[in-house]
């Protein structure tokens, strides 16, 4: 069961955990019943709990380990920062080496209208900025009217209270009286969830066109921007039928409003391309990033923001009073610079791209012969499985059954991680998995199934 001895007392850990620590998206009372798994040790593509057991991460912790566990050069990087400049801050009219060569190195893979970066600490905080500097730019255009923010329902954007509003997750906006006002939901592109009878080219001209019929109703001088994704990560991998897009840019361009590509996940490689906007042909205005920005060394993120929009900041003058105590820190910076570096060299958006990602496509395909499987799809090293009880007609199981959420149990204690959402399981390995590694992802993905199968007959639900 283990390859490796580690002297951690689970039971101690998890007691202590119990008493202390709350953790982000979860259920306590359910939490302090089960006892957390501790998680001790990583390297490469896999992570150790205390118990000794090895475990291949697909999802690269939280979608952002894109180069990796283990990489000493990033420890080296921020221990090197730290000896020389550990903090300053970029209010006051002061900068330092390595955060303007973060910025300058980040303009130069962005697409090519968009050369300046605003630093922030985390994808959740990169949308609140967004918020804030969408709105601060019409006003700088004398349209201040022009107030509210387009989202997608199971879009995610974070969960701060402008990141969580600007996403279309209802159970978020159930706590905490949200959405805060300014922001219109409109539905997604999710062909296999919501497509009906309709072809997915069918499907993603009518789910762009909602954008329109939004417009209009709220008003075109009302409406300031639209949010979305590249493709949904944390909704479940949602990838909207190859007509969607094209048609999303044709109606922004008809009424004068912004664009705003959630990067956070499918930045720095992850869809074959440095950026999803690059992957989709956009031209963003502004593309808040985190993750593999650090590949999750150190919480960083950013607004990498247009010519257009910057311009607009610089011609009209006046202060933007907005930051943070740590945006742009010199550590996270220099660490962020590094982590680049290394992708770079390895040349993984590459590798992801003509070598590993249609390597695990393929692969990932074959799962969809599984009796549970409805679909699977995938860009990049991104990859998704609908988990259903009837493929024909796409019939779902009862949602009390938490099927995914069984899936994922028996996913983790075989020895992977794959994530649920709803039952749609979804994997986002790290960028430097191996052929060998992809095989024995898709291997434990096929038992996970097939565990999960065992149990729905065992207890006459399937």
């Amino acid at each position: 069961m283990s390859d490796q001895n580690l002297a951690y007392n689970t039971e101690w850990l998890q007691q202590q955990d119990n008493q202390h620590y709350l953790h982000p998206f979860s259920d306590h009372k359910t939490l302090r019943e089960q006892g957390a798994r501790m998680i001790v040790r990583a390297d490469g593509v896999y992570i150790w709990d205390s118990d000794g057991n090895k475990i291949l991460d697909g999802m690269a912790g939280l979608w952002c380990t894109n180069i990796g566990y283990g990489q000493s050069r990033l420890a080296k990087a921020a221990f090197d920062q730290m000896n020389e400049l550990p903090y300053y801050n970029s209010f006051f009219q002061c900068a330092h080496p390595p955060v303007v060569e973060l910025a300058k190195t980040i303009g130069e893979l962005a697409p090519a209208h968009m050369n300046q970066v605003f630093f922030t600490g985390s994808g959740s905080e990169s949308n609140d900025t967004v918020l804030r500097m969408v709105r601060h730019y019409w006003t700088l255009k004398g349209q201040p009217e022009k107030f509210t923010i387009i989202g997608r329902h199971n879009g995610y954007h974070g969960s701060t209270v402008a990141g969580a509003s600007l996403g279309g997750m209802k159970p978020m906006h159930s706590q905490g009286g949200l959405p805060i006002p300014g922001i219109h939901h409109i539905p997604q592109p999710y062909w296999f969830g919501e497509g009906g009878d309709t072809t997915p080219e069918e499907f993603g001209i009518q789910a762009a066109r909602e954008l329109e019929s939004a417009i209009l109703d709220i008003g075109a001088d009302k409406v300031a921007a639209f949010i979305a994704e590249p493709i949904q990560g944390a909704g479940g991998v949602v990838i909207p039928p190859d007509t969607y897009w094209p048609e999303i840019k044709n109606i922004l361009a008809r009424y004068d409003i912004l664009l705003i590509v959630d990067e956070v996940i499918c930045g720095f490689g992850r869809t074959g391309e440095w950026f999803g906007s690059q992957y989709y042909g956009l031209e963003p205005d502004f593309m808040p990033i985190a993750k593999g920005m650090t590949s999750g060394y150190m919480p960083m993120g950013g607004v990498i923001v247009s010519d257009r929009v910057a311009g607009t900041f610089e011609q009209e003058g006046g202060e933007f009073f907005h930051g943070y105590t740590y945006s742009g820190h010199p550590v996270a910076a220099a660490v962020a610079l590094e982590n680049i570096r290394l992708i770079q060299e390895n040349k993984l958006v590459e590798y992801v791209k003509n070598d590993i990602g249609p390597y695990l496509q393929t692969a990932w395909q074959t799962l969809s012969d599984h009796p549970l499987v409805g679909e699977t799809r995938g860009v990049g090293l991104l990859g998704a499985l609908e988990l259903v009880k009837e493929k024909a007609g796409r019939v779902r199981f009862d949602s009390e059954l938490d099927v995914g959420g069984m899936c994922r149990t028996l996913s983790v204690s075989n020895g992977l991680v794959m994530r649920a959402v709803g039952d749609t399981m979804i994997i986002s390995p790290p960028l430097v998995i191996s052929h060998s590694e992809v095989d024995e992802l898709v291997s434990k993905a096929r038992e996970a199934l097939d565990l999960t199968m065992e149990a729905l007959q065992a207890e006459g639900l399937y």
